[in-house]
């Protein structure tokens, strides 16, 4: 996650090459799936890069090199599965790709994997796509459920409208300023000599990425 957010940070600080909607993470939720605005699996790599599963096609649209998805087992959070897109060498048709499940080369051996590295909120868009935005997780659609979770399990959802959503951020981020986390992180942002305005836009804007509890409650 946090290479993902350092990326985006550079891309949208110079020019934004690569600024593309990305491919999402999937996640069974009461029965339903949703696509995430969010990206579990990112801190697992973040400790174990070993981990992260090669031979992918990676694009401006697929940073990460993988779609995973999830699936809630009595309110706790498991790996579903983990695919990678590849050339389809037995298609007659020229550059076709398809997509191949990576599971078992990540996690060898595991039947259930609970993702107990997972501490966050998850972000969960559904409904009307409200606003297209050519950039990562950008675009804005018509309702919401958030997801805190507590190294792997369930402990709070929220739901709100797009209005809602973007008030909630505004709250988040307020609270979020008052920790020592906030400085720190701001701190290390400002490195490349960007301003205190275009660092705390950034932050606000993944706000949900930067904290792992429902602050604004």
């Amino acid at each position: 996650m946090k290479l993902i957010l350092v990326l985006t940070f550079a891309i949208l600080n110079t020019v934004n090459l690569m600024a593309t909607a990305q491919y999402p993470d999937k996640l069974i939720y009461k029965g339903k799936e949703y696509a995430l605005h969010s990206n579990p699996l990112e801190d697992y790599f973040d400790k174990y890069p070993d981990k992260r599963p090669k031979g992918g096609m990676m694009s401006s649209a697929l940073w990460r090199g993988y779609v995973a998805s999830f699936e809630f087992i009595d309110s706790q959070l498991y790996v579903k599965d983990i695919q990678i897109e590849v050339m389809d060498s037995s298609s007659k048709e020229l550059y076709k790709t398809k997509w191949k499940t990576v599971l078992k080369e990540v996690f060898p051996g595991d039947e259930r994997i609970k993702t107990d590295w997972v501490t966050g909120i998850l972000v969960i868009p559904y409904g009307k796509l409200v606003n297209y935005v050519h950039m990562g997780y950008g675009s804005t659609y018509e309702k919401y459920i958030l997801l805190e979770i507590d190294k792997g399990d369930l402990k709070k959802e929220k739901k709100y409208n797009y209005k809602k959503y973007e008030l909630f951020k505004d709250r988040q981020f307020e609270a979020f300023r008052k920790t020592e986390e906030y400085q720190k992180l701001k701190t290390d942002l400002k490195k490349d000599g960007s301003t205190d305005e275009f660092v705390d836009s950034f932050l606000r804007s993944y706000i949900t990425s930067y904290t792992t509890k429902i602050l604004e409650d």
